[in-house]
Formats: structure tokens, sequence, C-alpha cells
């Protein structure tokens, strides 16, 4: 199937990106679990890799160690995924903005989180209502060398991993309670980012800004990003931290780290100064730090149809997190989806969406009608959009529920795959 792909970047670049590259990530290098037995994330990294996604298979070549997780080096990921797209006999590139909604042809909109302006607006004239928005904060990422390994150690949260490398793929920088009531201390008095006129603080809470969270109560960091469990102080093993923070490499050199959970909306001086209250980073030089921009998003249950379809121009299809889905496999996931829709359709033939017992399918049938359009907000794939499976029994229930979900779900994929 012959496709145009239309790119406005490098000309007219966003907040967040720093390249023409498709593929770019700008808020983390991280996938999450690549666990496809009992994690959600997980089996949708499954279902992507059965069905040939290219993501999936850049995200191989380029992984990164990170525990149980699958991260990659951010940079030749993007390049690598930039390089298939160009070279494919059948993509070619358009360089510009497109400001308005096609009239005619077979179009699927992928804009991500921050569609340009001109094309937001014309989204909204269309549906007869304003895009939702709620506001991205992105981490900071620190040098390597300016932590200080004679406080911060190396080791994955409960040691997962297969290999050396993935057990040891974190740097934990701990905190007595002194220092940890300190860093709120700081941190809630530390100057923000002030929002434009008309612009409201409508947080997703799986990215919310570590002030906003410490507003919430002086303990729910310590429950949150910077939980203690499940670490031992390589250097004073008989000391418990009160609080850990984790830095996740971010490179495949190891030259960078990100520090983990700490999206924030402080001024860059706030920053510094606030960051360099965690011990091991008391001298670090940071590579960038955290900001924050503007997400827009469809109302989906209330504009597309289960085959991703505008309802008002069914021509043209929305993927990714624009849709309302959150994340970057949940943002390709649907684009996956959008792109064999939009095939089978110009083929003459229709193509149903996913069961609702895989991944892609609870994620399809949550934005396209499963959630609540009044309340509706970005969301991350979880087993709480599956059908339910009844297991009891505490703990060892749990785990077993959950295979219970991932075994179904790939059977039923594989099914509808076929």
């Amino acid at each position: 199937m012959p496709v145009v792909l239309h790119e406005m970047r490098p000309g007219t670049g966003t907040f967040a990106h720093r390249t023409g590259l498709f593929a770019e990530m700008v808020c983390s290098n991280s996938f999450r679990s690549d666990d496809d037995e009992r994690n959600a994330v997980g089996l949708l990294h499954w279902e992507m890799r059965t069905a040939g996604s290219l993501v999936m298979a850049m995200a191989a070549r380029h992984r990164l160690p990170a525990g149980g997780a699958l991260a990659v080096d951010r940079d030749p990921f993007a390049e690598a995924v930039t390089r298939q797209l160009r070279s494919h006999p059948l993509i070619s590139v358009a360089e510009g903005e497109i400001s308005t909604l096609p009239e005619t042809g077979h179009w699927i909109v992928a804009t991500g989180p921050l569609t340009s302006g001109a094309l937001a607006q014309a989204i909204a004239a269309e549906t007869g209502a304003e895009a939702l928005a709620f506001f991205d904060a992105i981490a900071p990422i620190v040098y390597a060398e300016t932590v200080d390994l004679s406080v911060a150690w190396a080791q994955s949260r409960y040691d997962k991993g297969e290999t050396e490398a993935e057990r040891k793929a974190y740097l934990n920088c701990p905190m007595d309670r002194d220092q940890y009531e300190a860093f709120i201390d700081a941190l809630l008095a530390a100057e923000k980012t002030e929002f434009r006129e008309g612009e409201t603080a409508g947080y997703f809470d799986g990215c919310l800004p570590i002030e906003v969270m410490a507003e919430r109560g002086r303990e729910t960091l310590r429950h949150g990003p910077m939980k203690p469990v499940g670490l031992t102080n390589a250097h004073r093993p008989e000391a418990k931290p009160h609080a850990v923070v984790q830095l996740r490499r971010d490179n495949a050199l190891g030259t960078l780290y990100n520090i983990v959970g700490f999206q924030t909306k402080m001024k860059y001086g706030a920053q510094a100064e606030v960051f360099r209250l965690i011990p091991g980073l008391e001298n670090a030089s940071f590579a960038r730090l955290g900001g924050i921009h503007r997400n827009t998003f469809l109302n989906a249950p209330t504009l597309l149809d289960n085959r991703m379809r505008l309802k008002s121009r069914p021509h043209i299809r929305f993927a990714g997190q624009i849709t309302g889905v959150e994340g970057y496999v949940e943002s390709a996931a649907m684009g996956l989806l959008a792109g064999r829709m939009a095939a089978a359709d110009i083929l003459g033939r229709d193509l149903a969406p996913p069961p609702q017992d895989t991944a892609m399918g609870a994620l399809i049938h949550h934005i396209t009608g499963g959630a609540e359009a009044k309340t509706f907000q970005p969301m991350n794939v979880n087993f709480g959009l599956f059908p339910p499976i009844d297991a009891r029994g505490g703990r060892r229930g749990r785990k077993d529920r959950y295979k219970a979900y991932t075994d179904r779900a790939k059977q039923a994929f594989a099914a509808w795959l076929g």
C-alpha cells in the first residue's frame, strides 16, 4: 500500500523535540515492563512483536540494560526507525506542516500530544468541541560521571533482570528522614513555571510533576517514585534508607542517566538547586533539565468509531497519543491498528478491532466507547481494561490471575491476527 508520510519537523518544531527524526523519545527512554506473562505493558509488547511492529523491532536492536524494563538508546533508536521508513520503496516523506483536515483521500492523523496549534484548531472546529488538554512534564537527565558513587550504588529494584547488567541497571541515591524532609521543603518552596492564561493543570496521574505529588502529602513521594523497597544500600547494608531516588541509564554508553519519575515544572535554576540536595547528586551536571508542555487529545469515546475513524469524516482516522492512550507503546500500538484498518478499508475489506481480551483490543475498546466520555482521561494499558478473570488467593492468586490474562490474550490475538 503506497503511503505518503507528512512530517512537520524540523521545519516546524515543538517544545519538547530536538530533531526531525521519526520516533524521537522526549520524556523517557523506557517502554516499561517487558514481562509478557504477568504485566499488561509486556503483553502489549508481545502483541506488537507478533504483528511485526517496526518500533519493537528497532527497540530490540537498541536495547539497554534496565532490569525487567525495555529501555532503548534513544537517538540510535530514532535514527534506525527513520532509516527504515525513508528507505522503504512504498513510503515517500513529505516535509511540512498540515494545518487543516483534508477533504478527500484516506488519512491517519498521528500528531501525538504536541499537535500544532493550527491543526488542533481545525480539529476543534470540526468536532464542535475544544480538544482536551493535560500537561506532561519531562524528567531531567544527569551526566553519569558527576554522580557520587561513594554514595549511590547500582541495583535494580528487587534485583530484577536476567543478566548482571540488568540487575544493576539503576543508580540509587539514599535519603535518611532529615534529608527527605529537607528535600520536600525545598521542592514545595521552589519557583514553578507559570501557566498561560486559559490553561489549567489537568495532569495525567501517571506522569505527575514531583512537586504536585508532594503537594498531595509529604509522604506521597516516599510511596511513589522515591519508595525505598526492594533495595539494599551497598555502602551501608545495615542502614535502611527512608527514601531512595533512582536514576536509569539513558544511553548505550552509560554516560547519561535520567531521574526516574522526576517530571517537573520547576524553573531551571530551582531544579538544579533542589536536585543537588539529593545525596550523590551534590555536584551533578545536567544534560537536560526538566520541562513542561501542553498535551492535546481527543474525547475519543465521543468522536471516534471502533475503526478509529472520525465519525463526522470517516475518511480520517486518528492514532497514537492524540486518541487518549498514554505511553510510547500504547501510542505505537494504536498506530499499528490504524494502519492495518486503513489498508483493509482501501482494499475493500473490513478489519474489526482485536478482541477486548487482548491488550490492543482492551485499549481500543476503552478509548472508542468503554470509557466515560464526561470524565475521559489518557489511559495506560492495564488489566483493569480487560474482561475480568476470577482468581482468588492473595498475592499468589494475583500473579496467577495476571498469567491467566496474558494466556487468554495471546490465544485471542493470534486468532485475530490469523
